[in-house]
């Protein structure tokens, strides 16, 4: 295999203590093209000694500073440089990231924006958060709520969208006064390094971040280390599992974003034609490696054929190609494993006896690449494996509903709530829907996520949430402090 050129200064090295430094070991990862399957560049594997490196680096910044003792303000300053860097680098992420996850180029280049628009949305925080108030103690003289960095953090990140859950994950912490260690996907560890290189260029004081890349045996090494306050991770059900169980046997503080089988609730006042264009272009988005798509269409039994046909004719006209054309509307899976798991669930669901209406092969155009085609299924049953197994992949499952209450019970009988959406032309039905549905996220008329203001899982779809008004309290602790009288600045303060 031939090896192109990735936008990346250091790929032999790891970002530790403010330097480039070298691994501890010969170990590589390889990074994948998921459109050629050509190698497109590699990375070192970290080991334990690089995790133990990280760490320490980490805990020697937050324990002697100076970075948890600057105002939120003076932090903040930081976290717009970095934002204002990684827009400055949209192109280079435009580039890494189709080639390892399968986005659309079109889509992957807007990726430093939405960093930027990130960091800079944290930052504002910095002048308006409550990180201290006066409160009414029930003895002695005043009471002030401190809000303080939560200590040494660990980012885990998974490969579908790293720079957006970076981003999500880095600007909080940082604002907040912590230290951190983000550990990179080995499929996707390129976005990684292009907010290692945002940190050294901006001036982010050593120790301050930190970047390692490293598979689950390793990486379990991170969440171990008891030098380490807290884990926020993005990824699988199944890892979110292993990852709160080792934190709960040293009470580690963790924030877990995990998996989705996310149900689409189409009322019987609906338009299907209007639903399923919505629902079909929603699909498309990084070929279906969302944690929130919308898989599970629950529909009224005396409409499922009429929408089951028209989201066939919708997904099968799907243009699925190279990400760096401009005619493609859907761009290849991440991995052949990834691949094989999809295609898995596509016999499973055959096997089972629902209808496949569209899809379920591989486009016949392409003979490289981890491509699949855009598939869909109905008459699903809803304890079937496809309906409640997270595919990770372009599949969708038309599952057929009584009536209103029945589509409410289906739409809840699922281990995960993640994302959800109402399909109806009466906004107030869709408000009376959405307050019975189990569920972090709740769109009108099509799939909905909001960084921006909240996003996680009810059940074991996550703990805890992020996003810039909900996400900046997973990386504080509160301390409440008694005082026998009132200190420099609160002197006319009310409680």
């Amino acid at each position: 295999m031939s090896e192109t050129t990735a936008p990346i200064s250091h790929a032999d090295r790891f970002y530790i203590g403010g330097q480039w430094v070298e691994p501890s070991s010969d170990a590589k990862i390889s990074v994948i093209d998921s459109d050629t399957e050509q190698l497109y560049f590699t990375v070192p594997e970290a080991q334990a000694a690089d995790i133990r490196r990280a760490v320490g680096a980490a805990r020697e910044a937050f324990d002697h500073g100076p970075w948890p003792w600057l105002t939120h303000e003076q932090r903040a300053e930081y976290l717009r440089a970095i934002g204002a860097e990684l827009k400055r680098r949209s192109e280079d992420i435009g580039q890494i990231w189709p080639r390892e996850s399968g986005v659309l180029h079109a889509v992957a280049r807007g990726g430093g924006i939405g960093a930027d628009r990130t960091f800079g949305a944290f930052a504002a925080l910095a002048s308006t958060y409550p990180f201290e108030e006066p409160a009414k103690p029930s003895a002695g003289q005043f009471g002030l709520l401190v809000r303080e960095p939560v200590g040494v953090v660990g980012a885990i990140i998974p490969w579908n969208a790293p720079m957006g859950l970076i981003s999500n994950k880095v600007a909080p912490a940082l604002l907040a006064g912590c230290t951190v260690i983000l550990k990179c996907s080995p499929e996707a560890p390129g976005e990684g390094y292009l907010i290692a290189e945002a940190a050294e260029a901006v001036g982010l004081p050593a120790g301050v971040l930190n970047v390692v890349t490293a598979d689950r045996e390793v990486s379990e090494l991170l969440v171990r280390d008891p030098r380490v306050d807290k884990i926020t991770f993005t990824g699988s059900t199944a890892a979110g599992r292993r990852i709160a169980s080792i934190c709960g046997e040293r009470i580690a503080r963790c924030t877990l974003e995990l998996g989705g089988k996310s149900a689409a609730v189409i009322l019987d006042d609906m338009d299907v034609e209007t639903a399923a264009q919505t629902l079909s272009r929603a699909e498309c988005f990084l070929s279906g490696q969302v944690c929130s798509s919308l898989t599970r269409i629950v529909v009224p039994r005396s409409r499922h054929d009429d929408l089951l046909e028209a989201l066939a004719a919708t997904f099968s006209q799907v243009r699925v190609g190279d990400p760096f054309d401009a005619a493609s509307q859907m761009g290849p899976l991440a991995a052949e494993r990834q691949r094989d798991r999809v295609e898995g669930y596509i016999a499973k669901g055959v096997s089972d006896g629902a209808t496949l209406a569209t899809g379920g092969g591989r486009p016949k155009d392409l003979d490289r690449g981890w491509y699949v085609e855009p598939t869909v299924f109905g008459n699903v049953d809803n304890a079937s494996v496809i309906a409640q197994e997270e595919i990770f992949g372009p599949v969708l499952s038309v599952i057929p509903a009584a009536d209103e209450d029945d589509a409410v019970r289906i739409a809840n009988d699922t281990i995960y709530g993640l994302n959800a959406s109402v399909f109806t032309n009466d906004v107030n039905r869709a408000r009376q829907v959405a307050g019975r549905l189990r569920s972090g996220t709740v769109g009108h008329n099509a799939m909905r996520t909001d960084f921006g203001v909240s996003f996680g899982g009810f059940k074991q779809s996550g703990i805890g949430r992020e996003g810039v008004h909900e996400g900046l309290a997973p990386f504080l602790e509160v301390k409440f402090m008694v005082l026998e009288g009132r200190p420099e600045g609160y002197e006319n303060a009310t409680m």
